[in-house]
């Protein structure tokens, strides 16, 4: 049973007994009890319910006591001394990657595919043949083409001669010279024609997979494959107007990439463009990234840092060990009073800064050095008694290497 519940009865056989007493007086004198064997069982009945009750209130008065000494056991938690770290600013953004040279490779003229020499995903070389459209046509015309040429270059050479000794006149001369040039202007638009219809490579990359067929006939602009240029690569991203003064060309970029956890790609910031963007007040930035191994693909996400120069000294605390909360964030400190007393906690409230990895900076409210709880908060209050057990402590590094999920 609980204190209260004994203190319940304990009152409750009070009342019976003051009542008892009550009721005795009452009788005597309307002079109910006549005999005096009645009056002795009254009073032996009185006796046994005060000492039942005067037990009852003995029980309750020392549990009480006992339960008021009693102190609760001390909550175990983990802790840390609160250390002082230098972090290199950092200007944080997302971004995307894109190609220096990337196209879709397309056809400009209508054409039956007759040949299709290269592999999906294959390495080319600028000007190697990717597809070959039938040209029959255009070769039969360049024939001819050439075939009026030889005439119109051999009526050029008698009128040349002719002129020389003044037997035709100019205009003979010149028409005869207007017709060659003609014929030869002929079969360049022929040639033209032939090699619009043998697709190259515009430059070197990396294919990607074909989307035509050997025999199909293709319209004018039909995509044929995309050729990337992969080393290196474009990172575009946007900062806000007010980090320009901070942005300069050549400075470090570190880049991560969900497809390779715990991964940093460094390159360069190679522009920075020259107009502000009205609608949302951000400036474009572009950096170079090497890709040698090609792992990062044109299109990709990506988390982006710009280092700056200036370095800050903070102190830094895992996040597990802030206290997040509506009115206010807060760290619980580890203070040893003395005397025997045992180590408790005292609720801080702080100001948060930067977050990296694990990591949050604390602005104000802990001195390095201070004891701060990392784990097991939310079983404690102000002033409460704790127990240190460091055996498992939690995440507390600038970047965490994630699992591969």
């Amino acid at each position: 049973m609980s204190p209260l519940t004994y203190f319940i009865a304990a009152v409750f056989i009070e009342i019976l007994v003051i009542g008892g007493v009550c009721a005795l007086i009452y009788f005597a004198r309307k002079q109910l009890v006549t005999s005096i064997k009645a009056a002795v069982l009254l009073g032996i009945i009185f006796l046994v319910v005060d000492a039942i009750a005067g037990w009852k209130t003995y029980t309750v008065t020392t549990m009480i006591a006992k339960m008021s000494v009693q102190k609760p056991a001390p909550t175990v938690v983990s802790s840390l001394k609160a250390p002082e770290d230098i972090w290199q600013r950092r200007y944080h953004a997302v971004g995307s990657f894109a190609a220096v040279q990337g196209v879709i490779v397309s056809n400009e003229l209508d054409g039956t595919v007759t040949s299709i020499p290269f592999v999906s995903g294959a390495q080319v070389n600028q000007g190697d043949l990717l597809v070959q459209l039938d040209v029959s046509t255009e070769q039969a015309q360049l024939a001819s083409a050439q075939a009026a040429a030889d005439l119109s270059s051999i009526s050029l050479k008698r009128a040349q001669d002719l002129r020389a000794q003044n037997t035709n006149s100019q205009s003979e001369f010149d028409t005869a010279e207007a017709q060659s040039r003609q014929t030869l202007a002929g079969m360049d638009i022929i040639r033209a024609a032939i090699a619009k219809k043998t697709i190259r490579a515009p430059f070197a990359g990396r294919l990607g997979i074909r989307q035509i067929s050997v025999g199909q006939f293709i319209k004018g602009g039909t995509g044929i494959v995309s050729l990337q240029a992969l080393d290196p690569l474009y990172l575009n991203f946007s900062l806000p107007q007010q980090d320009l003064i901070d942005l300069k060309a050549g400075q470090v970029v570190q880049v991560t990439v969900d497809a390779y956890p715990g991964t940093v790609f460094e390159g360069t910031i190679n522009a920075i463009n020259s107009k502000v963007d009205d609608s949302n007040r951000n400036v474009q930035v572009q950096a170079s990234i090497a890709n040698a191994d090609e792992r990062i693909k044109p299109g990709m996400f990506a988390g982006v840092d710009v280092v700056l120069p200036q370095q800050d000294k903070f102190v830094t605390l895992p996040q597990s060990a802030i206290s997040y909360n509506p009115y206010g964030n807060s760290v619980y400190i580890v203070e040893d009073k003395g005397g025997g007393a045992g180590l408790t906690v005292r609720q801080q409230f702080v100001q948060l800064g930067d977050r990296r990895g694990d990591q949050v900076a604390v602005l104000k409210g802990v001195k390095p050095g201070d004891e701060v709880v990392t784990s097991g908060q939310l079983k404690l209050r102000n002033g409460a008694a704790v127990q240190i057990n460091n055996t498992v402590a939690p995440a507390d590094s600038t970047a965490p290497a994630l699992p591969n999920t």
